[in-house]
C-alpha cells in the first residue's frame, strides 16, 4: 500500500507536539515547587497560595492524557466560516469553485486538531483544542457547506504513532464528505475510515471518547447553547451517551467562568455504569465533573434495604411530595392540653392555644420546617414568661436554661421538633396511624401501607432502598437543614446546585426522581439522554413531555424563580454507529410490540457474522448450551470484551454453572466490566456495549416485567460484533423465524 506523501511530516509535527507538551507540564511542575517552598505569610498570602496550587494541579491533570491520542486532526482554511478569506490567502472568485486543495501553491492556514489546545516556545499554537471555534469546521464541514475547508485531514493514531491518513477535499469535483454507503435520510458520514477502524477496535470494559470521529448531527449537539433543557434522543448505539459527555466537556470549555465554580453533574442509572463511563472526560481534560447515583446526593441515610414492585411503584409517584409534605406538617402541632414546666419556684405554663397560634404563625412566617423552629422557641419563651410572676425575666437567659430542661425539650418535641429525612421517614414508614394520616386523600390504602415496615431498634440501623432516596430529598427539602448551636444555617447543609446536570438514561427515572435532580439545577439548564423505546421503569413515558413536565419549568415541578425560560429542545440521533446491520435488524423486530410508533437507528456498517440462535432442549440442557456458547464467543472476540446478559434471578446460576466449566469471569455488580468475560444481570445491563454478548432465555426476560420485551430489545443491543442468543423456553413470538 502506497503511503501518503505527508506521512512522515505529519508524524513530525504530532513528535513535535508532544515535545511541547512535555515542556507545559515541566513548566508547571516546576513553578508548582517553587511555589510549595514557601509556607509562611499572612492569611491572604497563604490563601492566594492555595488557590494558585489548585490551579496548577487542575492544570497538570489537564496536561495528563494517559494513552489517549493527542493529535488526530487537520484543517486546511481558505476562508472564515462566513466566507471571509484569511488574511494573506489567496482564494479564487466567489463564482468560482477552483480546487484549492489539489493545487499546491494554493496558500492555506491550517491547524491540527487535539484532545487540548498545545503551544510551543514562542506561543504559537501547534495544537487546537477541539472544542475551540476554529475546529468546528473539522466536524461540521460538508460539500454544501465547506465552511471555508480546502482539505480535511484524519489522522488513524495509537498514541504517539501515526497509522495513516485519510483526507476529504473541498472545492470543485470534491464532495467534501467522503461517504454515505446509501443510508436513506443519514447524509454523508465524515471521515468513514477513520470511524470504521475505530469501531473494529475491541472494547477495553470503559466507555471511550469519540472525540477523533465525531460526526455532523453529534457536533451539532455537543455546541449547542447552554441554556435550557436539552433532551438528547437515539436509539441503541447512536452514542448519545458519549455525546452527552463530550458536550459536558464542551460546555465547561466554553463557559469555563461560571461553570467550573458553579459544577456540572453526571448522573448516571447505577454503578456499574458510571464505572464505564469514568475516563471519558477525564480523556477529554475535564476531571472536576461530579458523578453520582441519586442515592450519592443524599447525605446522612444509609441505604442497601430493596423494595417490592409495589413499594418502589409509589415512592416513585409524584403524588409522594403531597404526602411527604403532609406528615412535614404532621409533625408541626398545637398541644392537646396545657403544658406547665417548672421553673425557678414556680411554674412557666403554655397553654393548648396559646400553641397553636404559634404553629400557626410559625407556618405563615417559614417556608421549611427545622429553620422556623429557633422561632417557635423565642415565642413559646416569650408568651410563657409574659404570663409569669417574672415577665421582667431576661428571654435569652431563661431561653437557655428551658433548653437545658428535660421537661421543655419535650413539649418543644411535641410542638415542632427538629427533623433530619431519615428520621422523619422512619417514622413515617414504622407506623400505619402515620402513614394513614399523610396518606389520606393523596394514596389509596393498598398504596400507602405498601410502605409500611417494622422500625428498627435505633436510627443508626435504618436502611433505605434506591427508591427512597427521592422522598428523603424531597424531605430534606421541605425540613431544611438543622440551625447550627450558633443558630445560624450553614451553606455546607443546604442542598448542592450544579450549573449544568446531565441525567443519562433519562427515560427511566421517576417522577420523584426528575424532581430530585431538577431541585440540584440552579438555573435549570439540564442535558438528558435516552431511548423511549428503551424505557423499562415503572413511570416509562410515552413521550418526553411526559419527563419534561417534572423537570424546571414544567407543570408538575417544584416552583422555582431561577429556572431557565428557555424551551426545552429534543435533538435526535438517527444514525447508528456501534451495532452491526444484522444485529440491529434482529432486535427492531421487538419494536412494534414493545415500543410501538419507535423506529430503530439506521446502522452504518455490517457486521461479521449473523446472530446465532441456539436451542437447548430441555432445562437440564440449558447450562450446558450456555457454556459451550459462552466459551465460543469469548474465543471470538479475545481481543475485546463479553457478556453473558441473562434474567436478573438467573444471575447466580449462570455465574456457577461457568465456575463449573472452568470459565473465569466477573460480575457486573462487583466489577463492572474490567473482566474480559463478564454475567450481567439485564437490569444493569442499560447504556453498556460490548465486542460480544449472549443473552439467555429471551423468553423469561420478557415475561419479568410489563415492559419485557423492551428489556429484551436493550439486551440484544448491546454487541457490536457477536450476539448469541440460548434458550430453552420457547422464544418469543417477534423473534420467531
Amino acid at each position: 500500500m502506497t503511503q501518503h506523501p505527508e506521512f512522515d511530516a505529519e508524524q513530525r509535527h504530532i513528535d513535535h507536539a508532544y515535545a511541547c507538551l512535555e515542556r507545559l507540564r515541566d513548566d508547571a511542575w516546576r513553578i508548582r515547587e517553587m511555589t510549595e517552598a514557601s509556607t509562611g505569610g499572612t492569611f491572604q498570602a497563604r490563601f492566594e497560595r492555595n488557590a494558585f496550587d489548585e490551579a496548577l494541579l487542575a492544570r497538570l491533570t489537564q496536561l495528563d492524557l494517559g494513552d489517549a491520542a493527542l493529535v488526530f486532526g487537520r484543517i486546511d482554511r481558505v476562508a472564515d466560516r462566513d466566507g471571509t478569506p484569511v488574511p494573506g490567502v489567496a482564494v479564487a472568485a466567489p463564482d468560482a469553485r477552483t480546487d484549492v486543495a489539489a493545487d499546491p501553491g494554493t496558500p492555506v492556514e491550517s491547524f491540527h486538531i487535539g484532545r487540548i489546545a498545545v503551544a510551543d516556545e514562542s506561543a504559537e499554537p501547534v495544537v487546537v483544542d477541539w472544542r475551540a471555534p476554529v475546529a468546528e469546521p473539522f466536524y461540521r464541514a460538508t460539500g454544501r457547506d465547506p465552511m471555508g475547508l480546502a482539505r480535511r485531514r484524519h489522522l488513524a493514531v495509537d498514541g504517539r504513532k501515526l497509522l495513516g491518513i485519510e483526507d476529504e477535499l473541498f472545492g470543485a469535483g470534491h464532495l467534501g464528505v467522503g461517504h454515505d454507503e446509501g443510508l436513506e435520510g443519514v447524509g454523508r458520514l465524515r471521515g468513514y475510515g477513520t470511524l470504521l477502524g475505530v469501531l473494529a477496535r475491541g472494547r477495553t470494559g470503559q466507555l471511550g471518547d469519540i472525540v477523533a470521529t465525531i460526526q455532523a448531527e453529534q457536533d451539532e449537539i455537543i455546541r449547542s447553547p447552554q441554556a435550557g433543557i436539552l433532551v438528547v434522543e437515539g436509539g441503541p448505539g447512536t452514542g448519545k451517551t458519549v455525546v452527552a459527555l463530550h458536550r459536558a466537556a464542551y460546555l465547561l470549555y466554553t463557559h469555563r467562568f461560571p461553570l467550573e465554580n458553579q459544577g456540572v453533574l453526571v448522573v448516571g442509572p447505577n454503578r456499574v455504569f458510571l464505572r464505564y463511563i469514568e475516563r471519558v472526560l477525564p480523556s477529554l481534560g475535564e476531571a472536576g465533573v461530579e458523578q453520582a447515583v441519586l442515592p450519592d446526593l443524599v447525605p446522612g441515610a444509609a441505604f442497601g434495604a430493596r423494595d417490592d414492585a409495589d413499594a418502589a411503584r409509589v415512592k416513585g409517584d409524584a403524588r409522594m411530595a403531597r404526602v411527604v409534605a403532609k406528615a412535614v406538617r404532621d409533625r408541626e402541632r398545637g398541644l392537646r392540653t396545657d403544658a406547665e414546666v417548672p421553673f425557678g419556684a414556680g411554674y412557666l405554663r403554655l397553654s393548648a392555644a396559646q400553641s397553636r397560634r404559634i404553629v400557626g404563625e410559625a407556618r405563615r412566617r417559614y417556608r421549611r420546617h427545622n429553620p422556623a423552629q429557633g422561632w417557635v422557641v423565642n415565642e413559646m419563651v416569650a408568651t410563657m414568661l409574659a404570663t409569669s410572676r417574672t415577665p421582667d425575666a431576661d428571654p435569652s437567659e431563661v431561653r437557655e436554661s428551658l433548653l437545658e430542661m428535660r421537661e421543655f425539650r419535650a413539649v418543644l418535641n411535641y410542638v415542632w421538633p427538629l427533623l433530619s429525612p431519615a428520621e422523619l421517614l422512619h417514622d413515617l414508614y414504622g407506623s400505619r396511624a402515620l402513614l394513614r394520616l399523610a396518606a389520606t386523600d393523596v394514596l389509596e390504602e393498598d398504596e400507602y401501607l405498601a410502605l409500611h415496615r417494622a422500625r428498627a431498634a435505633s436510627l443508626a440501623e435504618v436502611r433505605f432502598s434506591d427508591a427512597d432516596a427521592p422522598v428523603l430529598d424531597e424531605a430534606r427539602a421541605l425540613l431544611g437543614p438543622a440551625p447550627r448551636r450558633n443558630g445560624r444555617i450553614h451553606d455546607a447543609d443546604e442542598i448542592r446546585t450544579f450549573g449544568h446536570i446531565v441525567i443519562d438514561e433519562a427515560q427511566d427515572l421517576t417522577p420523584m426522581q426528575l424532581r430530585m435532580v431538577g431541585r440540584r439545577s440552579l438555573n435549570g439548564a439540564m442535558t438528558l439522554v435516552g431511548d423511549i423505546a428503551q424505557a423499562t421503569g415503572p413511570f416509562a413515558p410515552a413521550s418526553w413531555d411526559d419527563v419534561l413536565r417534572h423537570l424546571p419549568g414544567g407543570e408538575d415541578a417544584p416552583r422555582d424563580p431561577r429556572g431557565s425560560e428557555t424551551p426545552p429542545r429534543v435533538a435526535g440521533l438517527s444514525v447508528g454507529y456501534r451495532i452491526p446491520t444484522q444485529i440491529m435488524d434482529l432486535a427492531a423486530r421487538l419494536l412494534p410490540l414493545a415500543a410501538p410508533g419507535q423506529r430503530a437507528p439506521v446502522s452504518v456498517r455490517e457486521g461479521d457474522a449473523v446472530p446465532r440462535v441456539v436451542r437447548a432442549v430441555g432445562p437440564a440442557a440449558l447450562a450446558d448450551a450456555v457454556v459451550a456458547e459462552t466459551r465460543a464467543l469469548a474465543a471470538s472476540v479475545a481481543d475485546g470484551n463479553a457478556a453473558v446478559v441473562c434474567p436478573d434471578d438467573m444471575a447466580e446460576e449462570v455465574s456457577r454453572a461457568l465456575d463449573a466449566a472452568g470459565l473465569a469471569h466477573g460480575r457486573a455488580g462487583a466489577s463492572a466490566l474490567d473482566a474480559p468475560l463478564t454475567v450481567v444481570p439485564v437490569g444493569l445491563v442499560k447504556g453498556l456495549e460490548l465486542d460480544g454478548v449472549l443473552v439467555v432465555e429471551p423468553a423469561r426476560i420478557a415475561a419479568a416485567s410489563p415492559r419485557g420485551l423492551r428489556s429484551l430489545y436493550v439486551a440484544l443491543t448491546r454487541s457490536t460484533r457477536r450476539l448469541t442468543v440460548v434458550h430453552a423456553a420457547p422464544l418469543p413470538e417477534p423473534l420467531l423465524d
